[in-house]
Order: structure tokens, then sequence, then C-alpha cells
């Protein structure tokens, strides 16, 4: 494979607006906030998207603290260098610990490069296949129960194949039995964000019946050892999400028992290459894998499309149709639902997404770029907030 000497970064921070708010245990967001990072080389372009928001809530990473690392840390180790590999990526910011969604985003944009420059798909790189993936759709936490049923059944019109509904305390068991009354053969899981401890491990169980497909992430964030000791006493499958940032600690979960799935999210575990490895062990020893959602852009969903079309990505992912999200997103063609449940996967080199510059400008809130030659900020645009 023929090394991309890396010219040029460019990151943006974005602002985008929702098409309406989305409400989880830990808040609601009516504008996300991402970094857009764009790896230039050859003559091509490479755009990843580093999925952490304005808030410390689903991870303590926030775009704040990504632009931070990337800007002081990750772009000085990656520019003007020679890459042939994601591997030798990952070895140029080896130094730095944690921040698995700055690197999430550099790595997307690398892969997106080398993809252009060999003329494949991004999905063939990662060794996926088939044209379309089966995808759900995750429902925020709604004013009422009432309002939750009418919003579900307005995605099953719209031919979403499996519901997502977010839960906390005190707006879990009812909801979800409300749900399931309403829509009895419908695929349907519910996820907590880490909102519960075992202390309301009855709670949980009152659940139970409700013949979930499973239980994402019910209680904290770092935990493997406790969701072992829920899972003793569920009959519904506990999914880990916020637990899992590696493969080591998908090997972690199998071992304890702390579930019988697994969600990947590239931005969570630090990028694509180690979502593969975690997808690989997953495969190896018979947990199913679902690919999670960020409300990423059209940028970061065309990549998890590609991801979630590796074999053992058993279960309909939360990459829902651009208009789920955005009223403009920032790629073109938009994403949207087949009548079947899925979304197709782009074929083109690399994501197979086109950019749309003028949209991209138009959410833009501060931008930098790096040029190879003096390694230091090309033009700085001062944010607007």
């Amino acid at each position: 494979m023929t090394a991309i000497r890396i010219e040029q970064i460019e990151m943006r921070h974005l602002s985008m607006p929702l098409v309406a708010p989305f409400e989880t245990s830990f808040g609601s967001e009516s504008e996300r906030e991402c970094v857009i990072i764009a790896v230039r080389g050859g003559g091509l372009t490479g755009w990843g998207e580093v999925v952490a928001s304005r808030a410390p809530g689903y991870s303590p990473e926030t775009a704040d603290t990504e632009w931070h690392i990337l800007h002081e840390f990750i772009i000085p180790e990656v520019l003007g260098k020679e890459f042939a590999d994601v591997e030798s990526l990952e070895a140029a910011y080896h130094s730095v610990r944690g921040h698995p969604m700055a690197k999430a985003g550099i790595q997307a944009a690398l892969y997106d490069l080398l993809a252009k420059a060999q003329g494949v798909s991004l999905q063939k790189m990662l060794g996926g296949k088939g044209k379309k993936v089966k995808v759900g759709v995750s429902v925020g936490i709604q004013p009422t129960t009432e309002a939750l049923v009418e919003r579900v059944g307005a995605y099953l019109a719209e031919g979403y194949s499996r519901i997502k509904i977010k839960i906390k305390p005190g707006r879990d068991v009812a909801e979800a039995k409300a749900v399931r009354k309403a829509f009895p053969d419908i695929l349907l899981q519910v996820d907590a964000n880490s909102a519960y401890t075992l202390e309301d491990a009855a709670t949980i169980k009152g659940m139970d019946d409700l013949n979930l497909l499973l239980i994402e992430q019910p209680l904290w964030e770092d935990d493997i050892f406790d969701h072992a000791k829920l899972q003793a006493q569920l009959k519904t499958a506990i999914c880990l999400d916020e637990s899992i940032h590696s493969a080591r600690h998908a090997r972690w979960a199998r071992e304890l028992g702390a579930c019988k799935i697994i969600n990947i999210k590239p931005g969570r575990v630090g990028g694509l290459r180690e979502a593969v490895r975690i997808h690989d062990y997953c495969a190896e020893n018979g947990i199913p894998v679902w690919c999670g959602g960020m409300l990423e852009t059209g940028i970061g969903r065309a990549a998890n499309l590609a991801l979630a079309s590796l074999p053992n990505f058993k279960l309909p992912g939360d990459i829902s149709a651009s208009d789920r999200y955005w009223k403009d997103d920032i790629v073109e063609p938009a994403f949207t639902l087949n009548k079947d449940g899925t979304i197709t996967v782009p074929t083109g080199p690399g994501i197979g997404m086109a950019v749309k510059e003028k949209a991209l400008e138009k959410v833009t809130i501060r931008k930098e770029a790096y040029r190879a030659d003096d390694k230091k900020p090309a033009g700085f645009v001062a944010g607007k907030r």
C-alpha cells in the first residue's frame, strides 16, 4: 500500500440545530456540537468526525477538550508524516492517553483518505459486505407516556425495523410497558445510559417480562463487575455501551458474564480500527454486536454504515436517516430509509459521500488549518459564541 504524506489538516467546530430536542437520562440537546476533521494529502481529502458534544454527559470528553488534544498533541504527531495504514497512525499518537473521540475523528479521516487513494469504499477497506444494513431508531424521553407511544408509532410507520427508547428512574417500567402493549410484536430495547445502581435491580427486573431485545448500560458508565451481578438476575440480555472502550474490555465483560450483547461506537473506542477488533473478538466468542449512534452528521453516519456491514453486526444499529436529526445535513445525497427498514451503504471511494461546503461553513463556529511546511495554524476564525 502506497503511503500518503499528510500535507494539511483542518478542524471545524460545528453547532447544528436538531430537528427536535433529544433527551436522555443525562440531559437534553437541541443543538449538536462536534468537530469535523479534514486531512489532505496526494490531492485528496479525507473526512472524519469527532463525536464529542458540548457537555460531558455521555463521556468526559467535549468538543472543546478534544479540539485542545488534537491541536496540542495529536496533529503535531501526524502533520507532515507519511502513512500507509491506520496502525501507523495509532503508533504516532500512542503516547496520548485517553481521548478516544479525538483519536477516532482523525483516524476516520485517514481511513477515508487511504480508501480514496486506493479507489475503494470504506466498507471494502473495513471488510464489510452487502448493499444495505438493518437500522433502528433511538427515541428520546418524551414529555408523556402517551407522547412516547405516538412517537414510536410514527417511526414504525416510516419503516424502522427496531425501536429503542431512552429511560431513567421514574420514566422506565411504565413507558416500556405502554410501548410493548401498543406494539406487541416489534423489536424493542431500552437504554438507561448508566442511570441506575444495583439497588435498582427490582425496577430493572420489572421490565424482564416485556420481551425486550436488550437493556442497554443500566449501571455505572465505568462498570463491568456489577453488571455481571445484575445480568445473573435477569432473563433479558444486558448490552454494554459506555463500559466498553477496547477489545480488552470486551474480553473482561465476556469472562465475567457482564453482558450478552455489545454496542460498538467508533468514537467511544478510539476509532474504526479498534471497533473492528472488538467486532472480531465478539464474533469469535459468540457475542452479537450492533452499531450505536452519537447523533452524527452524514460524515460519521457514512463511516458507521460501512462498519455495520461487517458480518457480526447482527442487530439493527442506531443509524437513522438524515432527516431523523437534521433539516440540512452537511453531506449529499442524504441518507434515506428504505422500505425494508434498511439504509444503503455508500459504495463510492472512501465514505462515498460529498461534503456540502456551503452547508458546512454555515454551521461552523470556529476553524483552524495546519500546513506541513510550518506546523502552525494557517488561519484561525474566532468562535461565534
